[in-house]
Parts: structure tokens; sequence; C-alpha cells
């Protein structure tokens, strides 16, 4: 919740980035650098700053800008794209996400391993020339849907990109094999009533989760939060606070994924660097 006393903390914190908000202060540098790869024995001494790269994909991811307008002080687009992409390949994105997102769980008195978890879906356009997209006719968008999974705080646990003309319950069920192999502790999930499905809930029993559907009153008139159900909402209004997110800018889906645990674990990297 934005406060008196958040707005002093995130002012507090941008007084030590080094020229932008999205710069990683030294706190949160130390904290992922031994995640860096190391460099090789043999050939060319690296000249590349990871540090740099990391400043510069967060300053894209979080303005929405493009890879050639990228501040030249980061340095040339072309290696911060291609530093990226190997990063990525690297899984050090989702490292960094799922390192920070236990020790913010410990932080709050928590369990490292989450036990429980809410799942939901969006949809965003995606207008890359090429990119894997459909249509959503339920929310009359082309583009692509974000299924994801989402501990009861609303840090992200899971996240699966698929063309948006495939069915909430059907992106679920890969979610169901993905947490089941990284978070093995999740039992019980959370869901709104477009996952109340045969096949979705038989894979669900045969996996050993328990999947409880949230449903609205009868009565209910206009809007109106649902228990455990609105978590996963603030999540996507996390998400989407980061403008490369809003929509769907990437041709390839496994650089739009490595972009949402960029920003995703920014928010955790602060959190737990700057309590």
């Amino acid at each position: 919740m934005w406060t008196e006393q958040s707005r002093g903390r995130m002012a507090k914190i941008a007084k030590k980035t080094k020229r932008y908000p999205s710069d990683l202060t030294d706190e949160e540098w130390e904290q992922i650098a031994p995640l860096m790869p190391k460099p090789g024995r043999r050939g060319r001494p690296r000249e590349v700053d990871f540090r740099e790269v990391i400043n510069a994909v967060r300053y894209l991811v979080r303005s929405g800008c493009g890879w050639r307008m990228l501040p030249i002080h980061f340095g040339p687009w072309q290696t911060v794209y291609g530093c990226f992409r190997e990063l990525a390949r690297r899984f050090l994105f989702q490292t960094i996400h799922d390192v920070t997102l236990m020790l913010d769980r410990e932080r709050a008195g928590r369990e490292a391993s989450p036990t429980a978890g809410v799942i939901d879906s969006q949809s965003v356009k995606a207008r890359a020339p090429g990119a894997q997209r459909g249509y959503d006719a339920g929310k009359k968008i082309v583009g692509r849907k974000r299924h994801i999974a989402v501990d009861t705080d609303g840090r992200l646990l899971m996240v699966n990109l698929t063309p948006a003309d495939i069915s909430d319950s059907a992106g679920a069920q890969a979610i169901l094999d993905s947490i089941r192999k990284r978070w093995p502790w999740v039992k019980h999930l959370f869901a709104d009533a477009a996952y109340d499905r045969l096949k979705l809930m038989d894979k669900a029993a045969y996996l050993d989760f328990v999947i409880e559907i949230i449903r609205r009153s009868e009565e209910q008139k206009g809007f109106q939060v649902l228990p455990r159900r609105w978590v996963v909402e603030r999540t996507f209004s996390w998400m989407t606070r980061w403008r490369r997110l809003v929509r769907d800018y990437e041709q390839r889906i496994d650089v739009s994924h490595a972009m949402i645990l960029v920003a995703m674990g920014g928010n955790l990297l602060r959190r737990t660097a700057h309590p």
C-alpha cells in the first residue's frame, strides 16, 4: 500500500541508485553478484560489466523503451541484448527470482517453500510481427495469455505463456506440471469458476493437488473483493507497473517469460535488500 512511510522508504532507495530508479543499489548487487557467470579460464578476458547489463535490462522493462533506444552509457544495445539472451538461457533471471522469493518469505516469518497458492490468467495484446498469438473471445483481445500461480501473499511462483485462445483450465494444466517440480510442497490452490473443469480437476487429483473454487455470491451486486482472489489481481498490477509488460512486445515467448522474471525478481530483490 502506498503510504507516507513507503513513499519515504522509496525516496531513500532512489538516492542509492546510480542514475535511474531502476538501477541496482550496492546492497542489491551484493545479493546477486555471486550468481553471475564466472569468467572462463581461456580466451579473451571479459569486458562486459554484468551489473550494467542488468541495469540496462531493468531500465528497458521498467520504462518500456525499445532495445535500440537504450541510453548509450549502457553500451551498444546489441551487446546488452546478446548478454540478456545468454543470461536467460542460463536461467539466471529465474534463479534470482526464486532465491529472492524464498528470502522474502523467510523475512515475513514464513517457510521458504509455499504450501498454497492462487491461480489466474491475464490476456494482453501482442503485436510483434511473427509472434505466436490467438484471439480471446471473452476479452476480445488478440495476443497472449499469462497463466500464473502466486503464493497467498502474491509472490509469483509460476508463469505459463500461451496464445490467448487457450482456455484458463488448459493453461492451468501446464502450471500444475511445472509447479510440482519447482515448488513440491504446494498442495492447495485457489481459483475462480473458470477453472472448475473436469479434466483439470482429474489432473489435480492425480498430482495430489486440491483446487478450491472461490465463487461469487448469488446476491452480489457490482464489484466485491473476494477472499484469496484479490491477491493474484494485485500481482497482475505489480507486473504491469513495469511498462514493457503492459503489452507483450516480444516475438519470442522465452524472451517474454524472461521479461516477467526480471520485473517480479526486481520487486523481490528491492524488498529483501532494503527491508
